[in-house]
């Protein structure tokens, strides 16, 4: 089934402690875990029976609704710092990891055989690597047939956690794209065609001959994309699935102050080098407690039931040690405005 591009709107249910009660509620923000939100949000609406009005409108917008108090929970793939938490009120979590991939559409070339190192990836969306034949790439792939086509490349139009991953990705391996774009949510791309949420990336690179895009690794397995493999820093090339992705989040270290961690170019024989968390994030003081116990009941509920859905589509569940770590961070963290304690262990 297609997935819309815009808002969607889930029926899902949650349980409540007494003195919680019953209502709709709104998040919106990464188009990233978009893909597991909705298949989450569709296992649990028949089993009860709140709306979750989810708008899958990028990071960059997430971050603004949920500072701005419109919505119950914005949604980041990008990791707000320490320091950002605490200026704007804000609480933060992790709820599954995930990778973003690079994807082409080119004639000949089956899934999975182009190889590319993260110096070339980065030369072709700074376009000083403008024909697929260009040796550069060619040296990395002896044996296909590349077209002497021009590269039309793809990028995202809108504030994206995606984004992030992928210019921080690029930022690493490449000093001139560290000089010359940097890593953000948005940056100014140096060549290329907008589309708007990972959707329309996925959409452009499918209608599009000769381009190359990049996507949360999810839409491939949807839109049934031909991705490449990347050279990690160990020197091997690895392709964008569940396993290199757990590989890559392995060793990292997670605070349960503000769960801050970057994912991108980790060490490992196996490591996805552009892998990532995607983030909850929720105002530490709320207005409307039982809208914020209802937000954590959704996401506890993922936690225990929703690895394996998460798992179909190429997400990373959450170590069992992280999920406690997390839960215990939403009674300290996020409370009501006498400072009463919210969340009470799924009690």
């Amino acid at each position: 089934m297609k997935l819309p591009v815009n808002a969607v709107l889930f029926a899902i249910g949650m349980w409540f402690t007494a003195a919680a009660s019953a209502a709709d509620i709104t998040g919106a923000g990464a188009t990233f875990p978009y893909p597991i939100y909705a298949k989450w949000a569709d296992a649990y609406h028949k089993a009860t029976g709140i709306r979750l009005n989810y708008q899958s409108i990028g990071s960059g917008g997430g971050i603004k609704q949920i500072k701005a108090g419109t919505v119950d929970f914005g949604a980041s793939d990008k990791p707000l710092s320490p320091e950002e938490l605490e200026k704007s009120g804000l609480a933060q979590f992790p709820t599954v990891l995930g990778g973003v991939a690079p994807v082409i559409n080119l004639e000949g070339i089956q899934q999975g055989q182009l190889k590319l190192t993260g110096e070339v990836l980065a030369d072709i969306f700074l376009g000083k690597i403008k024909r697929w034949n260009d040796p550069a790439i060619a040296s990395l792939n002896t044996g296909l047939s590349l077209p002497a086509s021009n590269i039309a490349v793809v990028h995202r139009a809108d504030g994206s956690g995606t984004t992030f991953l992928f210019t921080d990705y690029l930022s690493k391996v490449s000093p001139a794209w560290k000089e010359s774009v940097g890593a953000d949510v948005s940056v100014a791309w140096p060549i290329g065609t907008g589309g708007k949420g990972n959707e329309g990336v996925a959409n452009f690179v499918k209608q599009i001959k000769n381009s190359i895009g990049y996507v949360e690794a999810a839409y491939i397995k949807q839109g049934r994309m031909n991705y490449v493999q990347l050279q990690n820093p160990d020197g091997a090339y690895v392709t964008p699935m569940e396993g290199n992705f757990r590989a890559a989040a392995a060793n990292a270290q997670w605070n349960s102050a503000g769960f801050y961690e970057i994912l991108t170019n980790k060490p490992g024989l196996e490591s996805w080098p552009i892998t990532g968390a995607t983030f909850v994030l929720m105002h530490k003081v709320q207005n409307k407690p039982g809208q914020a116990l209802a937000v954590l009941k959704f996401f506890e509920w993922a936690y225990a039931s929703g690895g394996a859905m998460a798992l179909d589509l190429d997400y990373v569940p959450l170590p069992d040690s992280l999920v406690k770590q997390v839960k215990g961070s939403w009674s300290v963290n996020v409370k009501g405005k006498d400072g009463q304690q919210i969340y009470s262990g799924g009690q």
